[in-house]
């Protein structure tokens, strides 16, 4: 499980992230919705170590993490893909899987890592020899989300998996993300497409200037008419 308590996010004099209180449990998506420059990839960098947290914690099956570096909690299971399209684009997709494989030891082989990687996306085994940066974006998101998913992390955070995506990708990309926290992981998934995310999850938090302004479950909030004004507010 992860719990963010209180959890404060400041750059000089701004403060992105305001005491917030986020719960996601194992097996289940919990969408972070907001939009743009509501703070939720503030909040994501914060509980990944990415940006320090002012004030608040970030706790990991109850072990409280707030004080341990990025690396230090990447190896305990909580994996961050980034938004943008984060890859090393002049090296292959083999490449860029050895990458995130090497990163640190695992009790199961890096072929089988592929063979489960391939099976998800089976584009990805006919790239395999291709530079990063010659594919498409969705082949590219799903590079990202590979990469992510070939330590089988504890907790993954998803900024914004969907965007600039055509729809019959971004729909092979969630059936995923659906399998994935179905197996035990548990997710936490920032999207402005608030319909599509709340369609996955099971529970939702809503920012709104850096605080939570609405949570609940998910289909509760789908079918809450107010979401709207508190969700497109910014």
């Amino acid at each position: 499980m992860l719990e963010v308590k209180g959890l404060t996010v400041r750059y000089g004099a701004i403060t992105a992230v305001k005491e917030c209180d986020v719960v996601a449990s194992p097996g289940a998506i919990t969408a972070v919705l907001g939009a743009n420059g509501a703070g939720k990839s503030s909040l994501m960098k914060a509980i990944s170590g990415l940006v320090p947290c002012a004030e608040g914690q970030v706790l990991l099956d109850g072990k409280d993490v707030t004080a341990l570096p990025a690396h230090a909690r990447a190896k305990l299971g909580i994996v961050h893909a980034m938004e943008g399209r984060r890859l090393f684009h002049r090296m292959t997709v083999e490449e860029n899987l050895r990458l995130a494989w090497d990163f640190r030891r695992s009790e199961r082989s890096f072929s089988s890592a592929l063979e489960q990687t391939y099976a998800r996306f089976p584009i990805l085994k006919e790239k395999r020899s291709t530079q990063a940066g010659l594919m498409s974006g969705g082949q590219q998101q799903m590079l990202i989300l590979s990469s992510a998913l070939v330590h089988q992390p504890r907790c993954l955070l998803l900024d914004e998996p969907s965007l600039g995506l055509a729809p019959v990708i971004v729909q092979q990309i969630f059936n995923v993300i659906h399998e994935v926290s179905q197996a035990g992981t548990t997710i936490v998934l920032c999207e402005q497409v608030a319909a599509l995310a709340l369609r996955f999850a099971e529970r939702g938090y809503v920012l709104r200037r850096g605080r939570v302004v609405q949570h609940g479950r998910a289909a509760e909030l789908a079918a809450d008419s107010g979401l709207s004004a508190a969700y497109l507010g910014g």
